[in-house]
């Protein structure tokens, strides 16, 4: 299965990494590694999500976030936004739409 990773996720990934840096030398790179590697592995698990503001959610593994995408065809997943979990519900969802 084919994963594309939109500029916005990207960019949230780098705004992770930088906040986590900031807490530990070797911190962020360990984030966004993680993070990478969640997203990974939709190539074998993407659709089996729960749905949230019309998007599939993904919780990753070991930092507070979530990986929001949504599958294109059986062949095709679009990763729209990896978001922290730690703010209000109602900012998540203006960053979904």
């Amino acid at each position: 299965m084919k994963i594309k990773i939109l500029s916005s996720a990207l960019d949230d990934l780098h705004k992770g990494r930088l906040f986590y840096e900031r807490q530990g030398e070797g911190v962020g790179e360990y984030f966004f590694d993680t993070v990478f590697a969640d997203i990974d592995s939709l190539a074998l698990y993407a659709g089996i999500h729960l749905q949230t503001f019309g998007y599939h959610r993904m919780l990753a593994k070991r930092f507070p976030f979530a990986i929001y995408y949504k599958m294109e065809n059986l062949q095709k997943v679009t990763v729209y936004r990896v978001l922290d979990l730690r703010q209000h519900p109602r900012k998540t969802q203006h960053a979904l739409t």
